[in-house]
């Protein structure tokens, strides 16, 4: 009967089952959100990496494993990008190789305290680097962080109000990799007991000591959500039911009304009918109405996503144009070599062009900054809108094309965490779902409008004064890691270039004879 180790020694049964321990993760993101499992979903992952027989194995463990957990969170492009979704996968998936290295050189075999205690730095260190590197615009962005699955656990919120989303997951992998180390190394149990408590202590001390939202005041916004329209002229028919929604909140006493992404499918320069619909509906509800258009723009060349802000007097002149753009879905990274992806998905078959600077809006003394679609996954740039001034954070996404999937809970999500990173309320206005409202602690306001819902929503949203640490001092779990690995390199390479010491030559007792006298040199 073979043994499990022997039925491993397949590499693709190992580098399947290394693909399997990656995906386990997703499972705490929405649509299920068990939280709860993250502090252990890599686990075995990381008992595979420490098992493989050689370093180079071991990053192929690593590379597998980071293919299963970018294939299982980014599942839902599979109906647009199709065999290009494996293909991003597998290149982005190759980041994690150096971790699964690392995790052998640390626990592979018999390690001691000394060992055991570097990997508990080590290995959450040197996966903060990988999704730095893949947070990146052009590797697609910060979608999948593994603390943002903690959008809905409330000391979660106020950790992430002092280090960011990578404060949680710096603590998540630690805990990870000291949960492993407890399982299989004896000699871990100290250490790994002081990672766990050091965590508790973390949490703990952020809870009672990290400052809390001043809440003032309250706003009344409300969001309109048109739902899931398609067909022939189906720019025009949204736009009609978007109006009606819109009418039917005049008398609300509202200070902001927020359509989703793509709400306007022309631009308002060329169209001055849609233009003056939405002054009309602006005076009739007595509140300004912040719009995405999403059209070839009548004043410069090429086709913009575009906030725009309309009062009862018509334009305001407010304008925030998308600065980052979704690969693939907005344009087509080098696309003289990789244009053929628009034959076997739907990607872009033109660019959008990008925005150059954000913008925080005056809507009669309320601070507004607006964001577009998966900008709200990036922190900097909800930091950045905070530190200008920004009331109120927004983002205006579209997920329609995704609808069946997790991926509207998930991106709704994510403004839960950038709420509480910058102690600013943040609304995620959509077309089709799901739209949410958080407070400045990051706790939802109000309901969802889910992904069947055509309705407008009211929500009373408080709005909170002063500085998160987050906000103050940035990214600094990021710069922590990045000294941690610079340190061990540096240890790593003065060990290995330490002179050795030559070793006493051992003791040879002098050789008998056959008289059994020693042996004498000739005089």
């Amino acid at each position: 009967m073979r043994t499990f180790g022997q039925w491993l020694a397949s590499p693709w049964r190992r580098s399947t089952l290394a693909a399997l321990a990656g995906a386990l993760p997703m499972f705490a993101f929405p649509a299920p959100a068990l939280w709860w499992c993250a502090p252990v979903a890599l686990v075995p992952w990381i008992l595979l990496a420490r098992t493989a027989p050689t370093g180079r194995r071991a990053a192929y463990d690593g590379w597998w494993g980071g293919f299963g957990f970018m294939l299982a969170v980014h599942h839902w492009l599979l109906p647009s990008l199709h065999v290009f979704t494996f293909v991003i996968a597998a290149l982005l998936g190759a980041l994690w190789a150096p971790w699964g290295w690392l995790v052998r050189r640390c626990l592979g075999g018999e390690p001691g305290p000394r060992r055991v205690g570097v990997a508990l730095v080590a290995l959450p260190s040197a996966w903060l680097v990988v999704e730095l590197v893949r947070s990146w615009e052009g590797l697609g962005g910060p979608w999948g962080m593994l603390g943002a699955s903690q959008w809905q656990v409330a000391p979660a919120l106020r950790l992430a109000s002092v280090g960011g989303v990578w404060l949680l997951s710096l603590l998540l992998v630690a805990v990870n990799a000291a949960v492993a180390a407890l399982i299989v190394v004896r000699a871990a149990r100290l250490p790994a007991l002081a990672a766990l408590l050091a965590t508790a202590a973390a949490t703990s001390a952020a809870w009672l000591w990290a400052p809390r939202p001043d809440v003032e005041k309250q706003v009344r916004l409300a969001v309109v959500q048109p739902g899931v329209i398609e067909g022939d002229a189906s720019g025009d028919r949204r736009f009609d039911r978007e109006e009606q929604l819109t009418r039917a909140l005049a008398g609300q006493d509202l200070d902001l009304i927020v359509w989703g992404e793509s709400s306007v499918g022309f631009d308002l320069g060329t169209r001055p009918d849609l233009a003056r619909r939405i002054r009309a509906l602006s005076r009739a509800t007595g509140a300004e109405i912040l719009v995405n258009v999403d059209a070839r723009r009548s004043d410069r060349p090429g086709i913009y996503k575009s906030s725009v802000l309309v009062g009862p007097d018509g334009l305001t002149g407010d304008r925030y144009d998308k600065m980052r753009l979704v690969p693939f879905g907005e344009y087509v990274p080098a696309r003289s070599l990789l244009g053929w992806a628009t034959s076997v998905g739907k990607a872009a078959g033109e660019d959008r062009r990008r925005g150059t600077e954000q913008v925080v809006m005056d809507v009669d003394g309320l601070k507004v900054g607006p964001m577009v679609c998966f900008e709200s996954a990036f922190s900097d740039m909800s930091r950045r809108l905070t530190k200008d001034g920004a009331d109120v954070l927004i983002a205006q996404s579209s997920t329609s094309t995704f609808q069946h999937s997790w991926a509207p809970e998930q991106h709704a999500s994510l403004a839960a965490l950038r709420a509480a990173e910058t102690g600013r309320p943040m609304v995620h206005a959509t077309l089709t779902g799901v739209s949410a409202v958080y407070g400045p602690d990051g706790t939802r306001v109000g309901s969802w409008l889910g992904t069947e819902a055509s309705a407008s929503r009211v929500y009373e949203v408080p709005l909170a004064y002063g500085t998160t640490p987050y906000v103050r001092f940035g990214d600094w779990p990021v710069h922590a890691a990045l000294l941690v690995l610079a340190a061990l390199a540096a240890a790593e390479g003065a060990r290995t270039l330490r002179p050795r010491r030559n070793a006493p030559e051992p003791h040879v007792p002098p050789v008998r004879t056959a008289r059994e006298w020693p042996a004498r040199p000739a005089r």
